[in-house]
């Protein structure tokens, strides 16, 4: 009767243990913004200003509140000019999203003449989501409109990436660069699901962006709402 109990003690241990890490925190969400010199200033505005709008979405939002998503804000350009422009803030309250939302919108820009590093970007984000091992699903959500052209190869990240079950997805901005989504694809994305979304200006930007993170923050599957949708290349 005694080792009967311990078992159903035990057990009810466990299912409270799972039910609060369920619960602790669903997504962790770092967003890595390209401030690289072929971002002027307008194209850095519509970036910071479309990704404020699409957190306030109400289906993101909902979605972030009831996944008590931990989310920063990742600023990156060349070979070790990254900076954490917003620190991992608990978004647990639709007006904890409001106020995130408006550090995004109002975030200076911290470079503005500097190369393309995207594999020192990844590399800087990897160790900060040591701060929230809680969370059920990792996540870096890189922007940018072009190919790294500096530092260490993207691929390059990949393995530590995987090791620390970290997905990574993509919006390839192809103002100038016709190929990026492929070459975002073969690079940079990596773990299970992960996608490239594409937009073709930075004026398309508020709009994908919002897409994208209504695929990721929802637990969307790829799905097709007519001959421009963006999002084509998942694994």
């Amino acid at each position: 009767m005694f080792a009967l109990f311990r078992i159903s003690l035990l057990c009810l241990l466990l299912s409270v243990w799972s039910v609060g890490r369920v619960f602790a925190c669903d997504l962790a969400l770092a967003l890595a913004v390209d401030v690289s010199g072929s971002v002027d200033h307008e194209e850095y505005r519509l970036q910071m200003d479309g990704l404020a709008l699409a957190l306030r979405d109400g289906v993101i939002a909902e979605a972030l509140v009831r996944g008590r998503a931990q989310v920063m804000l990742v600023q990156w350009s060349g070979t070790s000019r990254q900076q954490v422009a917003i620190p991992w803030t608990t978004l647990n309250s639709f007006d904890a999203v409001e106020q995130f939302a408006d550090l995004v919108a109002a975030s200076p820009r911290i470079w503005r003449n500097y190369s393309t590093a995207i594999g020192d970007a990844l590399a800087f984000v990897l160790p900060a989501f040591e701060q929230v091992r809680q969370c059920s699903r990792l996540l870096i959500d890189v922007s940018g409109d072009g190919p790294s052209n500096e530092g260490q190869p993207p691929r390059d990240t990949h393995q530590n990436l995987s090791r620390a079950g970290i997905t990574v997805n993509a919006i390839a901005i192809e103002a100038s660069e016709p190929d990026l989504t492929a070459y975002f694809f073969e690079n940079v994305i990596v773990g299970e699901g992960a996608f490239v979304i594409t937009a073709s200006s930075f004026r398309e930007y508020p709009d994908r962006i919002r897409k994208k993170l209504l695929r990721e923050v929802t637990r969307q599957t790829a799905t097709h709402e007519g001959a421009a949708e963006p999002m084509v290349h998942s694994r």
